[in-house]
């Protein structure tokens, strides 16, 4: 079926709030002049300020809700979110790139909630691995990718993440570069510096989706990497600045 706009498909958790999960990379679609679409892993119980609960779908249940949408849609990207586990991440993408083989495929890979709830201990290295090979995008800040690599140095970290697939380090938590995002895409980092102080943006629940589903929104449209990263820090931005609360307004 086809659409005058590339259609975006998040593969992620629902969030009631609609600040963070598929709610949010839905209304980031829109908002990028795409046809977004959803597929969820799991369900969440919390506010913008509480993680109370997750509960998880299994893999029959997600690829019920995804083999549909593969088989009647022409799908220009996709972001995936939380799921429960490197083995049901890759089957995803696995059943993902069999369908499209050449979409783009965004991973946010969220190891805690924005409140401190802790989704995932650890990460199977092998499952990593060839989960990194597949995808042509990992979106950690500072503390996930020392958490997924076990590298303090989030510079290094990044570095060997990106021995496997491209790798954009957000700088938002980060104690050296506040708010510089790098781009490692082969070679030398590129920075991807904010437009304004960031010491004036506003704390956001669901930043990292908003971002990741921006940057797919943005490769849907058929813009390069850099130039996807570049206009999805400015979307972000704006967000951050739309509000003085945790959920952020879309449309100002």
């Amino acid at each position: 079926m086809k659409y005058k706009r590339p259609i975006v498909l998040s593969i992620a958790g629902f969030d009631p709030t609609g600040g963070a999960g598929v709610l949010a990379d839905i209304k980031t679609c829109e908002q990028h002049r795409c046809l977004g679409m959803a597929v969820l892993t799991a369900n969440t119980n919390q506010t913008e300020t509480d993680f109370l609960s997750v509960d998880w779908f299994d893999k029959q249940t997600i690829r019920a809700q995804l083999q549909p949408i593969l088989s009647t849609y022409e799908i220009s990207a996709v972001k995936i979110g939380i799921v429960e586990n490197l083995d049901i991440l890759l089957e995803l993408v696995t059943v993902v790139k069999r369908s499209f083989p050449s979409v783009p495929i965004i991973w946010d890979p969220v190891l805690a909630a924005s409140s401190g709830f802790e989704l995932h201990e650890s990460w199977n290295e092998e499952l990593l691995s060839q989960v990194l090979g597949m995808i042509d995008l990992i979106t950690p800040n500072v503390n996930e990718v020392s958490r997924i690599t076990g590298i303090e140095d989030e510079i290094e970290g990044a570095f060997q993440l990106a021995q496997s697939t491209h790798v954009l380090l957000k700088g938002g938590h980060s104690a050296v570069r506040l708010g510089v995002d790098l781009l490692f895409e082969g070679g030398i980092p590129r920075e991807i510096p904010s437009k304004s102080d960031p010491e004036t943006y506003h704390s956001k629940h669901g930043s990292g989706c908003i971002l990741s589903s921006a940057i797919a929104s943005n490769l849907a449209w058929g813009n390069p990497l850099f130039e996807a990263c570049q206009e999805a820090k400015q979307y972000i931005e704006k967000r951050l600045s739309s509000n003085a609360y945790l959920l952020a307004y879309h449309v100002e």
